[in-house]
């Protein structure tokens, strides 16, 4: 994706951004996201922005979708996804998903670029 940079949070994790807005970051383990089993704190997990909360409810309420939430992103246009689970994606959903990530977050003069296929 265009004008994309990274920048690392307080523990180095990688946050990608546009245009000084995160779309895609890796977040540090957080009591909020844990292992129902074991209660121990998911270390992989990753937040991609979405453009709607529509797309958000489609996304974590799909039995078969890999993507969840917690009551911490109630409100934001986020969803979760454990490292652990990026392989129950075909390169086509993944694509998708951080493409409208991407969309989401971008302005809108880059954006309408992008649909319009200028992908510089």
């Amino acid at each position: 994706m265009p004008h994309v940079s990274v920048v690392h949070g307080s523990q180095g994790n990688p946050i990608y951004q546009v245009g000084g807005k995160s779309f895609v970051y890796f977040r540090t383990p957080s009591r909020d996201a844990t292992d129902p089993d074991t209660g121990e704190r998911y270390p992989d997990v990753i937040i991609f922005w979405v453009p709607s909360e529509s797309d958000k409810l489609a996304l974590v309420q799909d039995p078969d979708s890999p993507f969840f939430t917690t009551a911490h992103f109630d409100g934001h246009q986020s969803v979760l996804l454990r490292g652990a689970h990026v392989g129950e994606l075909d390169i086509d959903e993944l694509r998708e998903v951080v493409q409208d990530a991407w969309l989401s977050r971008a302005s809108a003069a880059r954006a309408r670029r992008w649909l319009a296929g200028d992908r510089l």
